[in-house]
């Protein structure tokens, strides 16, 4: 007798009917159909499987399949950048968390670096279970949004409503720690040397640092934007530095790379660094204490931004709440950063 996709009475077929025509385990068959029997199960039974799959109709309940173990139990890491230490040590968390849950985890730079990133999905859809960005603006992860997999979000805007999950550091915390560093030396007079990338995180650093300023009446900055990388830093140093006015004292830098590239301007213009301009960092990468004097930084904890996030799909996956609350930052004073000099 023919079997159809019913069986008598109208119950549909379930992997323990697949396991009985076919003469194995169920563990079998959720291996053969999983596509996961490669180097455990033999061809021929991994062929009676999917034949007696075939002759009764059976159809595993993807939906529930997705939220109790995932399709490949694959996430996919999608980044600005490979080139920066921050979201190498990003996917390290992920990574570590994905492994304790035998779920791998694939890195996507997106090719327009802070642009759009294109639609990885056109031939990968099916082999993913969600999708982790870090430091993506919203607008530029508009075919994610559209692949209707479960999205968390990293160090990005927390009101973007497309995302499953977000996990944050306290950016504006870090900016607001290194601000009450500088003026409890003393410092005055500053210069914002800001990302040129438009992004989340980089906002939250220039509303935090024109907040903390604001509440002191004789404290100034100016704000100039650099592309990142440390000879436009440089560059966009020396410029502000060349301009008409009392000098300032302290450089604020968006980031690491960014105060490396002040570093270097100060010193070409045969200042000192702390002694004549004290230069901030944020990040605290390994080009921190690779620079000298060592760099004045925020520490953030990326590793941690990993594994919340991996944290996060897989309880999104699982139909749980994600963890919620901004991960905490630290100041790292060193020596790029001393008193304001008198006059």
């Amino acid at each position: 007798m023919a079997h159809g996709s019913l069986q008598p009475g109208g119950v549909r077929p379930t992997s323990r009917d697949v396991a009985r025509l076919a003469g194995v385990s169920q563990a079998t068959v959720s291996l053969v159909l999983g596509e996961k029997w490669r180097g455990r199960v033999s061809e021929r039974t991994a062929g009676l499987v999917r034949d007696a799959a075939r002759e009764l109709g059976y159809r595993p309940n993807l939906a529930a399949r997705n939220l109790r173990l995932g399709r490949t139990r694959t996430a996919l890491l999608v980044v600005p950048a490979l080139t920066n230490e921050f979201f190498a040590r990003v996917y390290t968390g992920a990574a570590a968390v994905a492994a304790e849950h035998d779920f791998g985890v694939v890195l996507y730079p997106s090719p327009e670096g802070v642009g759009p990133a294109r639609d990885p999905f056109a031939s990968a859809r099916a082999a993913l279970d969600g999708v982790i960005a870090s430091s993506m603006a919203a607008e530029a992860l508009t075919a994610i949004h559209g692949s209707d997999l479960p999205l968390v979000m990293l160090d990005s805007d927390p009101a973007d409503p497309g995302a499953a999950a977000h996990v944050n550091l306290d950016i504006a915390d870090g900016m607001r720690q290194m601000t009450d560093h500088l003026l409890a030396l003393g410092h005055r007079r500053f210069v914002h040397l800001a990302s040129a990338v438009t992004s989340w995180t980089f906002d939250v650093r220039a509303r935090a640092l024109a907040t903390a300023l604001d509440r002191v009446p004789d404290a100034v900055v100016r704000t100039v934007p650099a592309p990142l990388d440390v000879g436009s830093a440089r560059e966009a140093t020396e410029r502000a530095l060349a301009g008409p006015g009392p000098r300032p004292t302290a450089i604020v830098c968006d980031d690491d790379i960014l105060a490396a590239g002040a570093c270097k301007a100060v010193r070409r213009l045969g200042l000192r660094v702390p002694e004549d301009i004290s230069v901030t960092g944020f990040d605290d990468l390994a080009l921190a204490t690779a620079v000298e004097p060592e760099l004045t930084t925020i520490r953030l904890p990326a590793e941690r931004v990993g594994e919340r996030g991996m944290s996060a799909l897989l309880a999104v996956l699982e139909g749980r709440p994600p963890e919620e609350g901004d991960l905490p930052v630290e100041l790292v004073a060193r020596g790029s950063s001393a008193p304001a000099p008198v006059g």
